[in-house]
């Protein structure tokens, strides 16, 4: 290859270096891009992985912008209150709780006799209402959103699995993790939030565990498990109760009608 075809591919490699690295015009044609899917959670999740570069900006930029599109409403509420507020672990982790039920593996307060594998949800709904359900007494003033549990049928127990997921408004200021902290609770041994990688506290562990959450996610007191990490991110499985059609109405998780953000992954 003559030196002047080397020269000349050198040449076109820094331009492109170059265009990339200016910023912002390509980064308004991706959101445009991206605003014509919907902002559809599976391309954005392909495209994050082509390169550093668009991780990059997936984490700086396009995550937040499909979190606005997908759940405006929830990021509203998580995000008031001013730097107090400040997201743990980013807008990537959030999208990621907002689209993705993190399975279940067996705990030392949880056994399951296989493990439930992580998926995609067609569907989530989340809401601070039943969050209120997961809060202690004196606890009560933080904001916690809590998703409906996701439902993993078990070929040997009679009951279902329910896997649950939530997040907290500005975590590092809330009464929750104050009660943590002054009840000297250690963080749990090998659990990692499936959302940040951060690590989490045991609330069973804790004993702060309310009775009105197993309630609310229609499941048996005592059998029911849930981690809150360091950056607010909470994940938990439980049986779920199967009801009779004549129980349907008793069921409180659907009697408050004011589930404040459904989540639709745009597939």
């Amino acid at each position: 290859m003559s030196s002047s075809s080397n020269q000349r591919r050198r040449v076109n490699s820094d331009s492109l270096s170059g265009l990339s690295e200016s910023g912002i015009l390509n980064e308004r044609i991706l959101v445009l891009v991206f605003e014509s899917l919907k902002w559809d959670v599976h391309v954005l999740c392909q495209a994050a992985s082509v390169s550093r570069k668009l991780q990059a900006v997936a984490k700086r930029l396009l995550w937040k912008e499909l979190c606005l599109y997908r759940a405006p409403r929830m990021v509203s509420e998580l995000t008031s209150g001013g730097p107090a507020s400040r997201l743990g672990g980013g807008f990537s982790a959030l999208a990621k709780l907002l689209f993705y039920c993190c399975g279940c593996e067996s705990t030392r307060h949880f056994e399951v006799s296989q493990p439930a594998p992580g998926h995609f949800m067609k569907s989530t709904r989340f809401s601070k209402t039943s969050g209120r359900s997961f809060l202690m007494k004196k606890c009560g003033s933080d904001l916690l959103y809590v998703s409906d549990p996701c439902e993993h049928p078990t070929g040997n127990k009679e009951d279902d699995l329910g896997i649950f997921r939530g997040v907290f408004r500005g975590f590092m200021k809330s009464k929750t993790r104050d009660c943590l902290i002054r009840r000297g609770v250690g963080l749990e041994d090998g659990v990692n939030c499936p959302y940040c990688g951060a690590r989490c506290w045991s609330m069973t562990a804790a004993r702060l565990v309310p009775k009105s959450a197993a309630r609310r996610l229609g499941a048996n007191e005592g059998e029911i498990e849930y981690f809150v990490c360091v950056n607010g991110h909470m994940h938990g499985s439980c049986w779920l109760v199967r009801l009779s059609s004549d129980d349907g109405s008793d069921d409180d998780r659907r009697d408050d009608g004011d589930f404040d953000q459904t989540v639709n992954n745009g597939s």
